[in-house]
């Protein structure tokens, strides 16, 4: 069963005209300001190619097909059908291969790590992203004016980090304002290349692949080299999958095919035949083909686009942090609701501000779009092929398609993504590390906290009492009963709560009624309300509840328990008090993880978001009791 529009906190039914008209605003800012850079770094980067009609020609070839095979086919065709419950991202496509091979430990193992570090790995081209896409539209002021250079630097930075405060505000009126923008972005973008298009209508030959083939075979290992550049073209394909469950498949695809890509093409196209006419054009080839009356307008045009690439790349970065949170990769963090209509709308303070500072020091340490350009691709086209990975397992497990077929498509979208991601291995050396590192960072980060909440629980698990001989020497020799309603929250619903161990041995009383919590994370995204919560009666008084939640949904327990009609009578926060168990978490030297991580995972459970902020329970209402537990 879908969840409602209500449900997900999204508007009601609206047409595929306006929701496409959406994607365009939040979907296609990372891929529709390409044009900025990618055929300056083909010809004019750190492995520049001699800009002859010859090579211009196999270079569209390859931007053409690579958009084609790459985005069209693989991603827009393929991957979104690949749909958990209409949701999709890296995190949704894993849960649901988790699914798909629940018996297959070792299998979900390394679907698992393979799944995280390219979610890891989404974080560094979260931080990469607004960094060269600001920069490489300010420096139209360079080709405007080559006096105000010393300006570029200062001005992206100034444009970047106030978008970064405006970020707790929320995003509602500005995206109103994304899809109108980002349509006129795209029509500029064809009709510039259009204009170019027509004074050399030979540049539209290298629709046919053999002028990517024959740059190949002439220039060899040299335009392998120039895979790491074509690449550029394509990045920001995966935003197509991510957004899925915003927009859904039909209007993302509708954008595509009828604007984006025609637009792409067309200022890809328009670009290489100024690159034929006019060779000297090369040192920015986006901006040379504007006329110089509309130069200033061009960078300001080209300036709200790469705003907006930005602010999906964040938006995405609180998205997919609330995902790891919710299925147990993350620590609880502070989220702020941003919308009162909108719930995927929130604002998570710690990833705004740290993906600020790491944007900051690119900037200042790269100084220019075409130096993080040669950091570029490596994190992306790591992912692409993950992706591929993750897809055709669902394609084998789920859809249950012909093994061989399968394989085969496999190794023909394999070997682009592989192509591209060895021709992108050789930027490395070149500042490539730098988003591999915060990927690397983001993955033991992850790993980290999932390996050791399992080793909290099972430390917890061996020093528990189990639930039901428990209740049993409760109702043979029942402790005092006072008036009210005690709610213990348990990660475990079949052993007894630490908090009411310790409850009974210091005050020797139980509460009249008594219910024992426990919050569920599904592999799915969405749990519907009448799915949400299982009660079952244990006992005099005493009740046990289960409360699902899918992977974008957030606890709410008072409001779970008030609709739970069968738990002993309605519920009175004013009689009720939730009881909490603090672990207090010692690392040591005993098996289990390296004592460098467990001590990673203290200083994570330390600064994680109070339990009762994050299941929306009032404060007045919670006692907390506290254990110590040796890792």
């Amino acid at each position: 069963m879908q969840p409602s529009s209500e449900e997900k906190g999204l508007p009601g039914p609206s047409s595929a005209t306006a929701l496409a008209l959406g994607a365009v605003g939040v979907v296609y800012g990372d891929i529709g300001t390409s044009p900025l850079y990618t055929l300056k770094e083909v010809f004019a980067g750190p492995h520049p190619i001699l800009p002859s009609p010859e090579n211009v020609l196999g270079i569209l070839s390859l931007i053409f097909w690579s958009l084609f095979i790459v985005v069209s086919l693989k991603y827009v065709v393929f991957i979104m059908r690949a749909d958990n419950e209409g949701e999709g991202g890296i995190m949704a496509m894993m849960a649901l291969v988790q699914n798909s091979i629940a018996g297959d430990h070792r299998a979900r193992w390394f679907l698992m790590v393979l799944g995280l570090f390219g979610a890891a790995l989404f974080y560094g081209d979260g931080i990469i992203t607004p960094a060269i896409s600001v920069l490489s539209a300010v420096e139209g002021l360079k080709v405007a004016t080559p006096a105000l250079t010393p300006l570029v630097i200062p001005l992206a930075l100034g444009i970047l980090i106030g978008l970064f405060m405006l970020q707790r505000r929320g995003t509602a009126r500005m995206g109103v304002l994304f899809g109108p923008v980002m349509v006129i972005w795209f029509l500029t973008l064809g009709g510039l290349g259009l204009l170019k298009i027509i004074q050399v209508p030979s540049v539209l030959e290298a629709v046919n692949p053999w002028y990517a083939l024959n740059f190949f075979l002439h220039h060899k290992a040299y335009a392998f080299l120039a895979l790491g550049a074509v690449v550029l073209a394509v990045t920001g394909a995966e935003a197509l999958y991510a957004d899925m469950g915003h927009f859904g498949k039909k209007p993302i695809r509708l954008a595509w095919f009828i604007l984006v890509l025609p637009a792409l093409l067309l200022n890809y196209f328009g670009q290489g035949a100024l690159i034929i006419t006019t060779p000297e054009a090369l040192e920015n080839p986006f901006y040379k083909m504007a006329p110089d009356s509309l130069i200033y307008p061009m960078i300001a045009l080209a300036t709200a686009a790469t705003i907006i690439a930005s602010q999906a790349v964040i938006s995405g970065a609180f998205s997919v942090t609330r995902q790891a949170i919710q299925l147990g990769y993350l620590p609880r963090m502070e989220i702020h609701h941003t919308s009162q209509h909108a719930a995927g709308q929130i604002y998570v303070p710690f990833i705004n501000w740290t993906l600020a500072a790491g944007i900051v020091l690119l900037v200042l340490g790269f100084q220019s779009s075409s130096h993080l350009a040669a950091a570029y691709g490596v994190a992306v086209t790591a992912t692409m092929a993950i992706d591929t990975i993750l897809g055709f397992v669902v394609v084998l497990t789920l859809w249950r398609w012909n093994r061989w077929i399968a394989i085969f498509g496999l190794a023909c979208f394999l070997a682009v993504d592989l192509s591209f991601f060895g021709a992108n291995l050789l930027k490395i050396a070149h500042g490539g590390w730098f988003p591999l590192a915060v990927g690397l960072a983001v993955f033991t980060l992850l790993s980290t906290w999932q390996r050791g909440r399992r080793l909290l629980r099972d430390r917890l698990l061996s020093t528990s009492v189990e639930l039901e001989p428990f209740l049993e020497a409760l109702e043979a020799s029942p402790p005092i009963r006072v008036p009210g309603t005690a709610v213990f929250l348990n990660s475990n619903p079949d052993v007894v709560p630490h908090a009411l161990l310790h409850n009974l041995n210091h005050n020797k009383v139980l509460h009249k009624r008594v219910i024992f919590v426990t919050v569920l994370s599904s592999n799915v995204p969405y749990v519907p309300r009448e799915r949400r919560s299982e009660m079952k009666k244990l006992g005099e008084n005493m009740y046990r509840v289960l409360l699902h939640y899918g992977f974008m949904q957030e606890p709410h327990i008072p409001l779970a328990l008030t609709a739970c009609a069968d738990c002993g009578g309605n519920f009175n926060l004013l009689e009720t008090s939730f009881f909490f168990s603090r672990e207090t978490i010692i690392p040591s030297k005993l098996p289990g993880m390296a004592l460098w991580r467990e001590r990673i995972f203290v200083w994570m459970a330390r600064n994680a978001q109070n339990a009762m902020r994050f299941f929306r329970i009032p404060t007045n209402r919670v006692i907390e009791l506290g254990t110590q537990v040796v890792l």
